[in-house]
């Protein structure tokens, strides 16, 4: 006598491959159970979250290059907009939201800098959250990847070498770059060079001039200002005399644009390395202009949808 079993029809499991998910970033279809795309490797759940809402995120793109400072940034930012409801509240949607306000107050906590972003995409944080600014109802969904400095400068110089990058920013409503101040301030000019190429590689994108990155907000955020009295004063000033070439560059090509110093570590030292040679370390953590640049483009953007 056999013992009678119900028995799952395998057709069932592969009607859900027939619906395929596609990627958010670029729109490549995906099969439902894939964690990042096959195209552009950004995360499926993305897609997944998307979908469940009626208005799509902004997409946010935070770039510069590479040791500016945009992993500190990001996570500090996350973490003071998520304890100050009074002024803008942020709240992540997802786990994997969360993992870069953990990694960057982890390691400044243990007087060090998180780790360099990998150029793999698929090493890359992201940060998907629901932003309310104080006395208002509206929320604004954003998106906003950490993306690596060297994969950036490949992508400027060989243009579709990361599809990820490319088709992040040619749908991106606004933009975060952040610079180096203290090597504009030594005389390094790849920052200042870095930058002017990113600027032109954005301007380019697109055809269309009514809609395209000369239109777009962009903040200029000079970071570790902390250490340089002049740069916190006046970030506009200090970017005309030290990065003459990319002031003129935002004179000429973005209409909105602004300039911005912000500041992590209060104090910084350096220590002697076995594996890394001499490394500089946080002393102490006093944030300093961190929230203005993100509060400004967001400012931007709500004017921008009020006129469309």
């Amino acid at each position: 006598m056999t013992k009678s079993v119900i028995q799952p029809l395998e057709t069932l499991r592969l009607a859900q491959y027939a619906v395929p998910i596609p990627c958010f970033v670029c729109g490549t279809d995906n099969m439902f159970d894939a964690e990042f795309c096959t195209h552009c490797s950004a995360p499926l759940a993305l897609a997944h979250q998307a979908d469940n809402k009626k208005v799509h995120p902004r997409l946010i793109a935070m770039v510069g290059p590479s040791a500016a400072g945009k992993t500190v940034y990001l996570g500090m930012l996350m973490d003071m907009l998520s304890r100050r409801p009074e002024r803008m509240q942020m709240l992540a949607r997802g786990a994997f939201s969360i993992t870069l306000q953990q990694t960057t107050l982890a390691a400044l906590a243990r007087c060090a800098f998180p780790p360099k972003t990998p150029s793999e995409p698929e090493r890359w944080n992201w940060v998907h959250c629901q932003m309310r600014r104080a006395g208002k109802r509206q929320t604004v969904e954003m998106i906003m990847p950490d993306m690596a400095g060297e994969a950036l400068l490949e992508e400027v110089d060989h243009p579709h070498t990361y599809h990820l990058i490319r088709c992040f920013l040619e749908k991106c409503t606004g933009a975060m770059v952040l610079i180096d101040s203290i090597k504009l301030r030594e005389g390094a000019r790849e920052q200042d060079f870095f930058t002017m190429k990113l600027l032109s590689y954005l301007s380019e994108l697109t055809s269309n001039d009514k809609a395209g990155w000369r239109k777009r907000p962009i903040a200029l955020v000079l970071t570790k200002a902390d250490q340089c009295r002049e740069c916190m004063n006046d970030p506009a000033g200090y970017a005309r005399t030290h990065a003459a070439g990319l002031w003129q560059h935002c004179q000429e090509r973005f209409g909105r644009h602004k300039f911005f110093a912000s500041g992590v570590a209060g104090t910084c030292a350096y220590r002697e390395s076995m594996t890394e040679g001499r490394v500089q370390v946080p002393l102490r953590i006093e944030p300093h202009g961190v929230i203005e640049p993100f509060e400004w483009l967001l400012s931007e953007l709500e004017r921008s949808g009020k006129k469309s």
